[in-house]
């Protein structure tokens, strides 16, 4: 039995590689952006968890200063803080 390898048949080959190479790196491209993108999702969950954390910080000095007898912008603020968590739970609910 004799094997030839022509010109040809190299040519093949080298076409067949690279089109398999083009294909991994596609598909290696799409699964490190997914993979990015569910890192960022990640992140994002953990930085509003802390910012509404901050605002139940904020609203606790808020009406720690309206027992002290301070009104007028102290209010508007508790009532602004507190509309905001308020929609911002619901709109994590959904």
């Amino acid at each position: 039995m004799e094997v030839t390898i022509t010109a040809d048949t190299l040519i093949l080959l080298a076409e067949l590689l690279s089109a398999l190479g083009i294909i991994g790196g596609v598909i290696l491209w799409c699964f490190k952006f997914v993979q990015r993108s569910r890192r960022q999702n990640e992140e994002l969950k953990a930085i509003r968890r802390e910012q509404t954390l901050i605002c139940y910080g904020l609203l606790a000095c808020l009406k720690g200063l309206k027992e002290q007898g301070c009104n007028g912008p102290v209010t508007e603020a508790m009532n602004r803080i507190e509309e905001h968590l308020n929609q911002a739970a619901h709109d994590e609910g959904t």
